[in-house]
């Protein structure tokens, strides 16, 4: 089976860092025609099309998208990966907080889907992968913001595959697990702290940004043409039981 997703024009939020900078790399190397879009690119803009935009902001949103319509004349492509973490437990939150993680993770997502929605339509294809967490699936302590948005994220994936379905577009969300990131630090914690995570994985070992690039990648492409409206796990296993560390010490 080929995954093929050479010539498609992909869409990539929070593209300048992390793992959104590891997906537009991706589909730049599989001869994808990729944009990346973020609010800020650091002193190393990615060597394809880059575009600030600010994803919460319906303006900025509207004169991104419009300026790839402009070059390229369609989207094939979405992945909403923007995103922001905000932590604190509901007693102490600032209500300002609450409400930025969902003005990115959730408004940024439904502004770029609505943004792209009428050229999807009008060719009757497309894909819209939208990043999820596995917050959404099993939250953390101190992590109500966070989680809640990207529970909403699912939920409005979920929507939006039976709304679009009629004209083949496919929507799709993915749940990445432990991967190290600037934003998460699990990299940086310390060894019995980094082990006590790890303890929670059936594939023992940090993800990578690579292992969601692969998801993605698929999902964006013609084998994935019938699978919508779900959530996909990349986890490793992430709590696939209550103690998956006590198969390594059979």
């Amino acid at each position: 089976m080929l995954v093929d997703v050479a010539g498609k024009v992909v869409l990539v939020t929070g593209g300048g860092r992390g793992i959104g900078r590891v997906l537009t790399e991706r589909f730049h190397a599989e001869g994808s025609r990729v944009v990346a879009l973020d609010v800020a690119f650091g002193d190393a803009p990615p060597d394809h099309l880059s575009l600030r935009c600010d994803v919460s902001d319906q303006e900025s949103v509207r004169q991104a998208v419009g300026e790839v319509l402009d070059r390229f004349g369609a989207v094939d492509v979405l992945v909403n990966n923007a995103g922001i973490n905000v932590e604190g437990p509901v007693a102490d939150l600032d209500p300002e907080q609450w409400r930025r993680a969902f003005d990115v993770n959730v408004t940024g997502t439904f502004l770029m889907s609505q943004a792209v929605i009428p050229t999807m339509k009008s060719r009757r294809s497309g894909r819209i992968i939208n990043a999820a967490s596995f917050a959404a699936i099993v939250p953390s302590v101190g992590s109500a913001a966070y989680a809640a948005s990207k529970a909403a994220v699912v939920q409005l994936t979920r929507v939006l595959a039976s709304e679009l379905g009629p004209w083949d577009v496919t929507v799709n969300a993915y749940a990445p697990g432990m991967i190290p990131t600037a934003m998460n630090g699990f990299a940086d914690l310390p060894e019995p702290d980094q082990a006590r995570l790890l303890d929670m994985l059936s594939l023992r070992r940090w993800g990578r940004p690579e292992d969601v690039a692969d998801l993605v990648c698929f999902l964006a492409s013609d084998a994935a043409q019938y699978i919508t409206g779900t959530l996909v796990d990349v986890s490793g296993g992430k709590l696939s039981t209550q103690m998956p560390q006590r198969a390594y010490d059979l």
